[in-house]
């Protein structure tokens, strides 16, 4: 058996657990430069609230509803969510973390798992004050299925689907559009050709399923019927690229702007490598304009550098990203967005020499470990390189950032005992 433990809102919960007076308050939660609404409380959802809406157009309704809007603070859902995780972790006998406020459970040693599911929510909720929903199945597919039951109807926040009648019961109430994995166009197909239900799509013949929907639709289908064909992924696999990417909070013109942003990001880059202890060999940048505006103002390129040694040294990924920089910017355009990508990602263990380097490896690891530890200490960028400025006034726009109360010290929340 599978259990899937999903966070509730989890953006707009973090936003809770340290300002409890929001308690059963719409909040919704803001893209990066306060544009779009990527994350919203039920309260929210029932004023109409549509993820991906405009924030300046839903302005009047947050301002008329008392909605409390706040801006992306990735930090603490992060710091949050190794919270959940370390917990459900150190409960299961097996895990595999699907996103940031996702997880599969391996839990079919445990002969209750209704009741171990029911006590595990409670102890979610007491340490960290994040609630949570847990659906258990044989697959992960009819997983995921039970834990929109358990958001949606469970009062108890769990659902626990094993007996074939059962199953048979909630996928003929369940909507095809609601199904892990079927888009809004897949949908849209389903639907015209009469598969309305995931049990319509139970009964379909597998070599049309195949055939219209690859591979993938067919492993879906054998999930739903209860044939297991996605095994948990219980080790993280190594990502392929890592990208730091942000939108200006105002247009840069200017070079050396532009260059403060750059070489942050690439510092970002590098310093998610040494924590995954991973090296890059190749590092891609790119700049573009704002293409909602005058299409002859329009300028957008990369370029890609490749590495004589792999490395995830801040100052020599920060370098080669500067050079890149130097061969695509151009003078006379506002620009809108830049981006560092790092590429053809080995592990630390596979580190190869170059003949003709003189670089000296062990005092450049002491030197990002010991930049990585203060910062860690003591809060992001407190030790970052010069070229990253300090000033940045290319900044994210982030008006209405909440504090990060368990990442920053200046930021940990104060007690007012009353004698």
């Amino acid at each position: 058996m599978i259990a899937l433990v999903d966070c509730n809102n989890f953006y707009a919960s973090c936003e809770r657990v340290f300002q409890p007076k929001l308690e059963n308050k719409p909040i919704v939660v803001l893209s990066n430069n306060d544009g779009c609404v990527i994350a919203r409380s039920n309260e929210a959802k029932s004023l109409g609230i549509k993820m991906g809406a405009p924030a300046f157009k839903m302005k009047s309704i947050f301002d008329y509803h008392n909605v409390h809007v706040f801006s992306s603070n990735f930090a603490l859902y992060g710091d949050l969510s190794n919270r959940v995780m370390q917990i459900l972790s150190n409960e299961a006998p097996g895990i595999e973390i699907y996103s940031i406020d996702e997880a599969f459970l391996d839990v079919k040693g445990i002969t209750k798992p209704f009741k171990f599911s029911t006590e595990l929510r409670k102890k979610v909720g007491q340490w960290t004050g994040i609630p949570v929903s847990i659906g258990i199945a044989p697959t992960k597919t009819l997983a995921k299925v039970a834990n929109h039951i358990a958001k949606k109807y469970s009062k108890e926040g769990v659902f626990f689907m094993k007996k074939p009648s059962t199953i048979t019961q909630v996928l003929k109430d369940f909507s095809v559009n609601e199904l892990w994995g079927i888009g809004r166009k897949y949908s849209e197909f389903l639907s015209q050709r009469g598969y309305q239900t995931a049990y319509d799509l139970v009964n379909a013949n597998e070599s049309w399923i195949k055939n219209n929907m690859t591979i993938h639709g067919l492993r879906m289908i054998k999930e739903l019927k209860g044939i297991s064909c996605l095994p948990l992924e219980y080790e993280t696999q190594r990502k392929k690229n890592i990208c730091t990417s942000r939108s200006f909070g105002m247009d840069v013109k200017k070079n050396s702007e532009l260059k403060e942003a750059v070489a942050s990001y690439a510092s970002t880059c590098a310093m998610k490598l040494r924590k995954e202890k991973s090296l890059t060999s190749s590092i891609l940048v790119f700049i573009k304009t704002n293409s909602f505006k005058d299409l002859n103002s329009q300028y957008n390129a990369c370029q890609k550098v490749i590495l004589d040694v792999p490395s995830n040294d801040s100052m020599e990924i920060t370098k080669q990203a500067l050079i890149a920089l130097e061969r695509i910017y151009k003078e006379g355009f506002s620009y809108k967005k830049a981006g560092v990508i790092v590429g053809d990602i080995v592990s630390e263990e596979f580190r190869q020499l170059s003949l003709f380097s003189n670089q000296d490896i062990l005092k450049t690891k002491n030197i990002m470990s010991a930049m990585d530890h203060v910062n860690e200490k003591m809060g992001k960028n407190k030790v970052r390189l010069a070229v990253q400025g300090f000033d940045r006034k290319w900044r994210l726009k982030q008006e209405k950032l909440s504090p990060c109360y368990t990442t920053r010290f200046g930021d940990i929340l104060e007690v007012n005992i009353c004698k």
